[in-house]
């Protein structure tokens, strides 16, 4: 039986699932432009996170009523999400992907917080559970996702002050 809540679980899978393709194809040409990959080791917790919160949500949301407000705010952080996606562009992906000599992006969202998709992702991960009544689910699957965002972001920020560093140093070799 195909109800209103398979059907957003449905479009939610299918979201992450043409994300991690593109963040794969994005991946492929920053590598092919000498990017690396910083601090790789805490990737899997991020993968078996999302994996266990969306199979949870399948498991125990699959009937469930859904609440048209919570809803309608995850539909907001959906239009969120696409922002910090078009803001990124090619950039994006689901690892910590360092490109030398690039500038750091500091426009759409990015004017407004370092981290907005961190921002965005703390917001899926408590509002889709509230939107089928799964607040325990909300609260447990927060705390989890507080833990590896809290190891992803020192990640991230030392990968990018490394950058800016390798830029300036490079900056200063090349003034006469």
């Amino acid at each position: 039986m195909i109800t209103f809540a398979t059907m957003v679980l449905a479009l939610v899978t299918f979201q992450r699932l043409g994300e991690l393709v593109w963040a794969q194809r994005n991946m492929r040409r920053l590598m092919k432009k000498g990017a690396r990959e910083e601090a790789p080791g805490h990737y899997l917790l991020i993968v078996l996170l999302h994996a266990a919160w969306l199979l949870g949500l399948w498991w125990f949301a699959w009937d469930a009523p859904v609440n048209l407000f919570w809803l309608a705010v995850f539909v907001v952080l959906q239009l969120l999400r696409l922002w910090v996606l078009a803001t990124l562009g090619e950039r994006w992906t689901t690892k910590i992907v360092v490109l030398p000599g690039a500038e750091r992006i500091t426009s759409g969202p990015f004017k407004f917080l370092n981290h907005p998709n961190y921002a965005v992702v703390i917001g899926e991960i408590a509002v889709l559970p509230l939107t089928f009544g799964l607040w325990l689910f909300a609260i447990i699957f927060s705390l989890l996702n507080a833990a590896v965002l809290f190891i992803r972001i020192r990640a991230e920020n030392e990968a990018l002050e490394r950058a800016s560093a390798e830029a300036s140093t490079r900056e200063d070799d090349h003034k006469p």
